[in-house]
């Protein structure tokens, strides 16, 4: 199969496009490398998704530009049969700061992949959503049918995003599939995230820093499982049309995820508190029952065993990523 990944530099789209050509799918990356992070982790996923080409039977091809480029979208999509839409302008916080940039680029973005996609005919367009649309809780865990109340403009660029896919689907036939994932983490995750500073503070021995008391909680889920929810829908069409949760099911406090981290590095460590920060959710929570009798989707890592992983990935890889995470 030949399969469009954008965002194919970042986290998660970086998972995915090294995981297809593992399988032995060709794949094209569309990415812009821009700089909300440092470059140096996405040049790394470009890189591993090489080297995974260079060793088996799928092709990888990196293509550099935006998701606005229309004649760049047009021409990477051209010839594919699957897009799993990664690209987007990441970050609550800096969607606080920049509203319009997070619009510009995830929802008029989404609207020129989306147009592209109709045009070529592609047999699914898989569209990476977030549980930054929920935002205010009225019960938990999240179900799909939960009202969509975001708390910050990155959460009502995601909302927008789904609905224009939803259109897709059912104005122009176009097989669509939305996920929205849960606090993703694992390899080369985002430096900017509260899971990886907590492991580098504590690596140099300096205390975790909690923004805010501590109570808000999370789902984390680790990498793998949402690689094996994407993977699923380039065989199946049973999620054509849908909006599915994409989470481990449980939910951990930060304060907890805190000692979590800093006990399996070095007890003796502190931690500390600063002030809240604008646009952050309270709780996330997910229901995948849906996933699960859909596409059979099952969560196989807890936030015991992905910690664990995740800290035995650092101390292998610290030399070139710490210095990445320190500067972010």
């Amino acid at each position: 199969m030949k399969i469009l990944v954008t965002g194919g530099a970042g986290f998660i789209g970086g998972h995915l496009a090294e995981q297809f050509v593992r399988d032995g799918h060709d794949v094209v990356v569309l990415d812009s490398l821009e700089p909300f992070y440092d470059i140096g982790i996405k040049e790394r996923n470009v890189e591993v998704a090489r080297e995974a080409a260079a060793t088996g039977d799928g092709h990888y091809t990196f293509l550099e530009g935006s998701i606005t480029d229309e004649d760049l979208v047009t021409d990477a999509i051209s010839d594919v049969e699957f897009v799993f839409h990664q690209a987007a302008q990441a970050g609550v916080h800096a969607s606080v700061e920049n509203p319009e940039k997070t619009t510009r680029i995830n929802v008029e973005g989404t609207f020129t992949v989306l147009e592209a996609a109709r045009a070529a005919g592609v047999n699914r367009f898989v569209n990476a959503s977030s549980s930054s649309v929920y935002g205010k809780p009225e019960y938990l865990p999240y179900d799909e049918d939960h009202p969509t109340t975001p708390v910050s403009p990155y959460g009502a660029s995601k909302v927008a995003t789904e609905q224009y896919v939803r259109v897709y689907n059912e104005v122009y036939g176009l097989p669509t599939v939305s996920l929205r994932y849960f606090t993703v983490y694992g390899p080369r995750m985002r430096p900017n995230m509260a899971f990886t500073n907590f492991v580098s503070r504590c690596f140099h021995d300096e205390p975790p820093v909690i923004f805010g008391d501590g109570s808000q909680t999370r789902d984390f889920t680790y990498i793998d499982d949402i690689v094996d929810a994407n993977k699923r829908l380039l065989e199946t069409d049973a999620a054509d049309g849908e909006v599915m949760n994409v989470g481990s099911t449980d939910r951990i406090t930060i304060d907890e995820l805190a000692h979590v981290i800093r006990d399996e590095i070095d007890p003796s460590i502190g931690i500390e508190y600063a002030d809240p920060r604008d646009g952050d959710a309270q709780h996330t929570h997910s229901d995948v029952s849906k996933a699960r009798r859909v596409i059979g989707y099952e969560p196989t890592v807890s936030i015991e065993e992905g910690t664990r992983k995740f800290i035995g990935w650092y101390r292998e890889n610290e030399d070139w990523y710490d210095p990445l995470v320190r500067r972010s």
